[in-house]
């Protein structure tokens, strides 16, 4: 059992999957816990068996990040306790089906809960992050990040975002002593597909890993220092040269002139 605490984690969408997993790593690794979700008795439950196991304190906090009022006061926290050292932002909405076939309504909560609220909670903690020179953000996106083909555009949008979010954040607050991570999880056995009425049995099996795996080999890139970490993802080389390409196309997309094939 850990004595020694290394500060407070706040988690989004702790109540299950994911989450949960999260909460169960970091309360062993010597964190106490803010857990955000909706439903309060499965926080309840969670920070009970959280706490006998490790002896942290584990303060649950339900909200539903898409609802106002309960986002302003998870902000509130963030910006208070200055006992926090880490979020995890795992709170996220899916959709899997065409856009023609989708609700608008259901893509805007999707919109607000994946982009609005997680960048809302991360502007709320990181002045204390930087006045401390010290914290850590971790920002769950998804490999449709980068394949946004493969699911529905407006949630592969809201996890490229999600991603784009966190170079940006690495870029200007690394040097201030901030450490940043984007976690693109693929195909995870979690109840986010069965909420989709897509059940995970419907992939092979070998598409699909546990969120327990998930969740250690993420804490793994992060102990390594990655920015970004893709649990599925074989030959790092592979992402490593993605991203050597984009960072070197970047110094030639804006010019003064048009391209040679663009001009008559």
């Amino acid at each position: 059992m850990t004595t020694q605490s290394k500060g407070t984690a706040l988690i989004t969408g702790a109540s299950s999957g994911i989450g949960a997993v999260y909460a169960d790593r970091l309360a062993h690794r010597g964190y106490d816990l803010i857990l955000v979700a909706r439903t309060r008795a499965k926080l309840d439950t969670l920070a009970s068996r959280l706490t006998s196991a490790t002896g942290r304190s584990v303060e649950v906090l339900p909200a539903d990040l898409n609802k106002k009022d309960d986002l302003a006061r998870v902000e509130e926290v963030l910006k208070k306790d200055a006992s926090i050292t880490l979020l995890v932002n795992n709170a996220g909405i899916g959709a899997i089906g065409p856009l023609l076939n989708s609700d608008v309504n259901k893509m805007d909560e999707t919109i607000s809960l994946n982009i609005g609220a997680l960048t809302r909670l991360t502007y709320a903690v990181v002045p204390a992050f930087v006045a401390r020179g010290a914290g850590t953000i971790i920002n769950i996106s998804s490999t449709v990040a980068i394949t946004p083909e493969l699911l529905n555009g407006v949630y592969g949008g809201s996890k490229a975002y999600v991603l784009a979010f966190s170079h940006s954040l690495q870029h200007e607050l690394a040097p201030k002593g901030l450490r940043i991570q984007a976690v693109l999880p693929g195909a995870t056995a979690t109840d986010f597909w069965d909420l989709l009425g897509y059940p995970v049995s419907n992939f092979p099996p070998e598409f699909v890993m546990t969120s327990d795996d998930l969740v250690d080999a993420a804490l793994s890139g992060l102990d390594q220092g990655e920015l970004v970490t893709i649990p599925g993802l074989p030959d790092k080389g592979e992402w490593d040269r993605f991203e050597s390409a984009r960072r070197d196309m970047s110094a030639r997309l804006s010019r003064r002139e048009p391209a040679a094939r663009y001009v008559p």
